[in-house]
């Protein structure tokens, strides 16, 4: 990666979360700390001061993690890739980080080899993959895709892994670790990711 490569992050933190009651998942406590605290540690050492949450509701809580909290650029919830559109718009960068608020097991070491793929110039998207299967919202992107990600969402259209596929893309092998995807989307699962089995 040139010294002139410019990296911003972001945390996804925009959904609904009908599946845990409407509760604001990033503002769920786990081990004594909100959920989007553990993204934001991991983020921020890798791109210092250069990130930003994408949040739809509870935006002064969220303020309150020191850093720019940025709102889909419609009200209709238009799922994630909305949220690293409102980033793409907001900060300057030359490749952005994006993972969500709901997984803590993510680190830093993580989301540095999404972003060592994504510096190769050949590659315009970095995505984890498990050995399975993908998962999109754990990516690292060029920001010049912004255009191209405006005209899909403008054209209706929502799902990460269609979009991604669009454009050269590199998976990244974390197979080795299937576990750091466990994310929450219920209560049982949080209580579940409470268990020492999963630490």
């Amino acid at each position: 990666m040139g010294q002139q490569t410019k990296v911003a992050g972001v945390v996804l933190a925009g959904g609904l979360a009908r599946r845990m009651g409407n509760l604001d998942k990033g503002l769920v406590i786990w081990h004594g700390r909100p959920l989007v605290a553990y993204a934001i540690d991991a983020m921020t050492e890798i791109v210092g001061g250069q990130v930003c949450v994408n949040a739809n509701r509870s935006i002064e809580l969220y303020r309150q993690f020191g850093f720019p909290v940025v709102q889909d650029l419609t009200d209709s919830f238009d799922g994630p890739l909305a949220g690293v559109l409102a980033a793409l718009h907001a900060m300057d960068a030359d490749i952005l980080l994006v993972m969500p608020c709901d997984s803590p097991l993510i680190k830093a070491l993580h989301l540095q080899a999404l972003l060592s793929a994504c510096a190769e110039p050949s590659v315009d998207v970095a995505v984890a993959f498990d050995g399975q299967r993908l998962h999109p919202v754990f990516l690292a992107l060029k920001t010049h895709l912004k255009s191209s990600l405006s005209a899909y969402l403008a054209g209706g259209q929502r799902k990460m892994e269609d979009w991604i596929r669009q454009h050269s893309l590199q998976c990244v092998d974390f197979s080795s670790e299937p576990a750091l995807f466990a994310n929450i989307n219920t209560l049982s699962e949080l209580n579940d990711l409470l268990s020492p089995d999963c630490l």
